[in-house]
């Protein structure tokens, strides 16, 4: 039996990297997905290969009337959602952090941390009506153990750390569990961005050389961890923040 079987799911930034595979998988393990993100044409491209299971919508993260329209498509086209994924992300350049203007620090965290105040308000009623649900926070080990030239983004990543622990204290014992994906460096359209550097062998190799495993993650690798903690088999944990990042942490 697939392990999603009849859960219905939004994952939010689904349309490329850690957000579209995601959402892949959650088809592949038999949940119902709305694709959400800005990018409303490569999200419905996706969800039309996913089949009737998968549906998308457009959605700035940042604005709560967008919010709540996905999750209101979602009630009304799959049902209320088992699972949330706030996935979508963005950063500033790597870069000394005096460079870094007031917009673009605003924008990110708008995009990281005001996303899931949000989803938070649009979902938790639901969720609190059925005592069930499972919020899956992308953070970053960028809040854990910070490298130079990402400040505001690690600042970011931190706040959705530990925001991810308050939830799920103060919303455990409504019955909904949040849980915090830590990635490392991935394989993604960021990934320049994250470097500063434009994306050359020898450039991947300096960062690559900080990660015990000897390579970047993958969509593959936070999708994986995405379906267990939304299974049942999950089902007592809550409040984890899990590094996915090949040892970078250690």
């Amino acid at each position: 039996m697939a392990q999603l079987d009849n859960k219905i799911a939004i994952v939010t930034g689904a349309a490329s990297g850690f957000g579209a595979c995601i959402a892949q998988r959650y088809v592949e393990e038999g949940a119902r997905v709305v694709l959400a993100d800005i990018n409303f044409d490569a999200a419905d491209r996706l969800a039309k290969t996913l089949g009737n299971q998968a549906i998308a919508v457009a959605c700035d993260v940042t604005q709560g009337d967008q919010v709540q329209a996905a999750v209101d498509l979602c009630v009304s086209h799959f049902g209320i959602p088992d699972i949330v994924v706030n996935n979508a992300g963005t950063t500033h350049r790597n870069q000394p952090l005096m460079d870094v203007d007031e917009a673009t620090f605003d924008r990110v965290f708008a995009v990281n941390v005001k996303s899931i105040f949000h989803m938070t308000r649009a979902v938790v009623p639901l969720m609190r009506e059925r005592r069930n649900g499972s919020i899956i926070n992308v953070g970053s080990v960028a809040g854990i153990r910070p490298r130079p030239g990402l400040t505001w983004y690690n600042g970011s990543k931190g706040a959705v750390n530990l925001l991810s622990k308050s939830l799920a204290v103060e919303l455990g014992p409504d019955g909904i569990r949040v849980n915090n994906i830590c990635p490392v460096m991935g394989e993604t359209a960021l990934l320049e961005q994250f470097m500063g550097v434009p994306d050359t062998p020898e450039n991947r190799a300096r960062f690559v050389a900080t990660i015990p495993l000897g390579r970047l993650s993958k969509p593959d690798d936070i999708a994986a961890v995405a379906v267990f903690l939304a299974t049942d088999g999950a089902a007592f944990l809550n409040g984890v923040e899990l590094p996915v990042d090949g040892g970078r942490v250690v």
